[in-house]
């Protein structure tokens, strides 16, 4: 039996970024479904990809995201048995006490480990006196091409710079809690040795501590529109091993 695959993105994106993905996979005969990720804070976050498991999966599944996405399926995963295998795609695969914002900057590499936010991120405020976790962030749209989609052609960066969705800073800055479902279902790791955002160096340790199966290309962070068969051959592999 073919598991669903259900796919989780990541900030400063949404689900379409896993439209060229979803479409290989399908061709493959797998049932894809896009999981809603808020990018408002990473409980809820993590509650909205749990309850859409529960109430839209039946049978295995095979759960894949990208980027923030890999800190909600870490937790969500563990809510629901039918998960079998867990794909990270440029992704963050966080142990209690772990942010994608310290996972970003524990090793050098990162564009986004400035000592001025305000030089790579605008930012969107609810209200005059909102609490910094409230605040919205987006890419600057000058930088977005290099630090998020170097590889791709600049009309396509300059597109997604433009639609890109804001994540809120509380959610990259608050530490991952509870037990990590990469330590109980086995993972696979698609590392994009072109990573701006998080560097390929700390995506191989946690692969390592997590003793996942690690694909490696040549991708910037948005490695699912860079390299999008190579990603989906990754996801594809973690199915098979459950079907």
């Amino acid at each position: 039996m073919k598991p669903t695959i259900v796919l989780v993105h990541g900030a400063w994106a949404d689900g379409s970024s896993f439209a060229l993905v979803t479409a290989a996979l399908q061709v493959e005969g797998y049932n894809v479904l896009v999981a809603p990720n808020p990018l408002r804070g990473l409980a809820g976050d993590t509650k909205a990809v749990a309850d859409f498991l529960a109430q839209k999966t039946k049978g295995p599944v095979v759960l894949a995201a990208h980027s923030y996405g890999g800190m909600l399926i870490t937790g969500a995963a563990l809510t629901h048995s039918d998960v079998k295998a867990l794909v990270y795609i440029n992704a963050y695969a966080p142990n209690a006490g772990d942010s994608t914002q310290s996972l970003s900057n524990t090793l050098p590499g990162s564009l986004l480990n400035v000592p001025d936010p305000t030089t790579v991120f605008d930012f969107v405020l609810p209200a005059a006196d909102a609490s910094q976790g409230d605040y919205d962030s987006y890419i600057k749209v000058d930088q977005f091409h290099e630090i998020f989609a170097a590889s791709l052609p600049s009309v396509e960066a300059k597109v997604l710079a433009a639609g890109q969705s804001p994540v809120t800073l509380a959610a990259i800055g608050t530490p991952f809690s509870g037990e990590p479902a990469w330590k109980t279902i086995p993972s696979w790791f698609f590392i994009g040795t072109g990573d701006n955002v998080l560097p390929p160096a700390q995506q191989h340790v946690m692969a390592k501590r997590a003793g996942g199966t690690v694909e490696e290309g040549k991708a910037p962070h948005l490695s699912m529109l860079a390299e999008p068969l190579h990603v989906t051959r990754t996801i594809v592999a973690a199915a098979k091993s459950v079907e």
